[in-house]
């Protein structure tokens, strides 16, 4: 009799369904792509050379999970006969190859978070934001790899393997919308929509070198998703949000302008919302001036030089932008304690389900869950009252860092908008190679408190960034400081791993200010490029 456990049975079959939908005539012989194979011009034409682009990025990287080649051709053909019948396009997306999330449900395909249990049970209709994003006009191409259990940074499971960096295969494309990443970054498709609960957005737009969106909770369509989780149990604990990962400002304000307006029609998580008017009020009589505020670490944790080095290049570059002001904005006491309350309430269940999930099929944990998934006692009521409490005092006391109260004579106490956009580092050091991503809190402190954030890239790390010969020891802040050091001090890793890859920041707006996030996105990565080529760099890519 086998011993074999069941999740090996279940991969191999999940595998060779997989392959089966890559076309001969797209396979790759070689370990290499022939010269001219990914031209700059095929990333602009019909559906099925996308297709054929997703299926070569696949076989490079392992970032696909369901190819949908077959479907978008259909697709293709439905719309260029509704424009021809017609002489209008479907809308206003028409045509436009995208990719999302394997979470993402589409009718009659998988969606397994990387888990075998959940092979072979295809979804019975789409997600509120797929139907969306096909009644503006999209062609969905392909759903993307994950890491197992969704609760990773490096996007790897049993199922379909480790998705690879296509900039450098040593380090991360990160997680756990790795594979929407690393297939927008090369691509394969020109929109991707990934989630975000702990950075899932954000943490692969940094390992890609492109740009990602988290909004607040309301603005884009979430549900219609498979997390392995107990149904509903986002509503008592951390809520994720759905966004989109693109290779361009440009690109996001494409499918944004279409989908916030909307967005209340298509699902029940959605609120009214509006796109390209600022959140922030206006004065009749002044000029707009916008302020961005300098955020340097969250006090716990110390960005490695590179990471303290790009953020302070950033702040001069926006320090010449006119209309723009930059000042500095003290860490606040609260954000301290943000990542702590987070993983409380990711943990309000104990983790007893997906326990029973990876346990039905006797499926092993990925290395980076070895030392920190493991099933727990779910929390009392009483607990998750106290939780939830901590988070509104943690609220209350992060807006002092958006606001002011300037001195009155009236008896009344004003307030005033201290900054409109805040930057601050998506993580505390480089891109780290394979299992080591480490401080999660630099950007799951965000989620916490629901703010919008998102990704703009600055540049590479240079020979200068390396700083051979010199090392960190000052005063270690916490035992993740500790962890973080590991990845620059010389006897715990080879910094030169690092050269050649992106150095992003992350930039911060409040709550349900999505737009001025946009704003604020577009001003940095102007004055970014315009820096260091004289361009706007801010075009479309699409």
């Amino acid at each position: 009799m086998s011993t074999e456990p069941a999740y090996k049975a279940i991969a191999r079959k999940k595998l060779e369904q997989l392959e089966s939908r890559i076309p001969k005539a797209w396979r790759l012989e070689g370990q290499w792509i022939p010269a001219g194979m990914l031209s700059a011009e095929e990333s602009v034409m019909v559906t099925d050379k996308y297709d054929s682009r997703a299926a070569i990025c696949h076989q490079l990287t392992r970032c696909l999970t369901e190819p949908l080649f077959e479907q978008a051709l259909d697709r293709a053909s439905e719309l260029d006969a509704h424009f021809k019948r017609t002489g209008e396009t479907m809308g206003p997306l028409h045509g436009l190859p995208i990719s999302v999330k394997d979470t993402y449900d589409i009718k009659g395909i998988d969606s397994t978070t990387g888990l075998a249990c959940l092979a072979f049970k295809p979804a019975t209709e789409n997600s509120p934001l797929v139907d969306l994003l096909l009644n503006l006009g999209a062609i969905i191409v392909a759903k993307t790899n994950i890491p197992q259990t969704l609760g990773a940074l490096d996007s790897v499971n049993n199922l379909f393997g480790r998705t690879l960096n296509p900039l450098n295969r040593k380090l991360t494309p990160g997680g756990s919308s790795g594979g929407e990443g690393v297939l927008v970054a090369m691509r394969g498709s020109m929109i991707g929509f990934g989630t975000d609960i702990g950075g899932s957005i954000r943490i692969p737009a940094m390992c890609l070198g492109i740009y990602g969106f988290k909004p607040s909770t309301g603005r884009v369509p979430f549900g219609g998703q498979m997390s392995g989780s107990v149904p509903g149990k986002t509503r008592v604990s951390l809520q994720p949000v759905a966004g989109p990962i693109a290779r361009s400002m440009s690109d996001i304000n494409v499918v944004m302008r279409e989908i916030v307006p909307i967005a209340e029609l298509y699902s029940e998580d959605c609120i009214p919302g509006q796109w390209g008017v600022s959140e922030t009020p206006l004065s009749l009589t002044k000029p707009r001036k916008f302020t961005i505020g300098v955020l340097p670490s969250d006090g716990r944790i110390q960005p490695l030089p590179p990471i303290a080095n790009v953020l302070n290049e950033v702040a001069q570059a926006l320090r010449k932008v006119p209309g723009v002001e930059v000042v500095e904005v003290p860490i606040p006491k609260a954000l301290g304690d943000c990542q702590r309350v987070a993983n409380e309430l990711m943990g309000l269940d104990g983790a007893g389900h997906m326990a029973d999930l990876l346990e039905s099929t006797s499926e092993p944990l990925i290395p980076w869950l070895q030392t920190r998934f493991k099933r727990g006692t779910p929390k009392t009521l009483a607990q998750a009252y106290a939780t939830q409490g901590r988070r509104s005092e943690i609220e209350k006391e992060m807006m002092k860092m958006w606001t002011l109260s300037p001195p009155s004579t009236s008896g009344f106490q004003s307030r005033v908008r201290r900054v409109d956009a805040i930057i601050h580092p998506i993580a505390p050091h480089p891109i780290p190679e394979h299992d080591r991503y480490n401080a999660v809190g630099y950007t799951s402190s965000w989620v916490l408190l629901d703010y919008a954030a998102g990704t703009v890239p600055v540049r590479k790390f240079t020979e200068a960034d390396l700083e051979l010969g010199k090392e960190m020891d000052g005063k270690i802040l916490s035992n993740w400081d500790k962890r973080n050091r590991e990845l620059w001090n010389s006897n715990t890793v080879d910094r030169r791993v690092y050269l050649d890859s992106p150095l992003s920041i992350q930039v911060i707006a409040p709550r349900l200010h999505e737009y001025t996030l946009f704003e604020a996105m577009c001003i940095i990565d102007g004055a970014v490029r315009t820096q260091q080529t004289g361009s706007s760099g801010q075009g479309s890519k699409l």
